[in-house]
């Protein structure tokens, strides 16, 4: 059986080298690219693929809130998120939105078929290196106690709102770009600054800057997205 497959890299370099490493077998058929997350979503509608390899750190809407936006509308895609970050934010972060693996861009061409056929096969998937390294901290017993998060306690979408904000955008932007009514927005920040226990939107900005959830799209961060 061939498992069709969706590639969202904003390097071509990259969707280039994977696509090589998939058209070796027969086990996996490229049928489609994106550059950025809403390219992505608006390609699965139409491709519906079995599965999709998705970057995370991808201009405006990252890796995990495409994955979010991918799987509402599109609910029987696999998703791996493959990533050269391998930071237990990235991964949590991953895994709660949906994705059934995570695979660091420094996995060997063989990992990576790994990854997807366990994922094909209805299984999930996490690179050595990630899976070690909280196995470590599990067993420490830190992992709950020294990361807790006060963002811990927002939706997926509250997140990608908060990004937003974050980054200098104003409601009526995060409105467009979300595609959501400009009430709604205001009704997520309100709600935000609720559950985190701040006033104003430098509030909200300080903890997200704090809690890392914008590093996925730093522009210096263009070693391979």
């Amino acid at each position: 059986m061939t498992f069709d497959i969706v590639l969202v890299d904003d390097h071509k370099l990259v969707r280039d080298g994977v696509k090589t490493i998939l058209e070796r077998g027969a086990e996996f058929r490229v049928v489609g690219e994106a550059e950025n997350g809403a390219d992505a979503v608006q390609l699965c509608k139409k491709a519906n693929p079995d599965m999709v390899l998705m970057d995370i750190g991808l201009p405006g809407m990252n890796g995990v809130e495409a994955t979010t936006e991918l799987l509402r509308h599109c609910p029987r895609v696999k998703v791996v998120i493959l990533s050269m970050y391998d930071d237990e934010n990235s991964v949590v972060s991953a895994i709660r939105s949906g994705a059934r693996a995570f695979v660091l861009k420094k996995a060997s061409s063989g990992e990576l078929l790994d990854a997807l056929r366990t994922v094909a096969r209805g299984g999930s998937y996490l690179s050595s290196q990630v899976s070690d390294r909280l196995l470590q901290r599990i067993q420490r017993g830190d992992l709950e106690t020294h990361d807790r998060s006060p963002l811990e306690s927002l939706s997926p979408r509250e997140l990608q709102v908060l990004r937003l904000v974050a980054e200098g955008k104003t409601s009526k932007d995060i409105a467009v770009l979300l595609d959501l009514g400009l009430q709604t927005v205001r009704s997520y920040r309100k709600t935000m600054m609720k559950k985190l226990g701040v006033n104003n939107v430098a509030g909200l900005t300080q903890l997200a800057l704090a809690a890392g959830i914008t590093h996925w799209n730093k522009p210096d961060a263009n070693s391979m997205g």
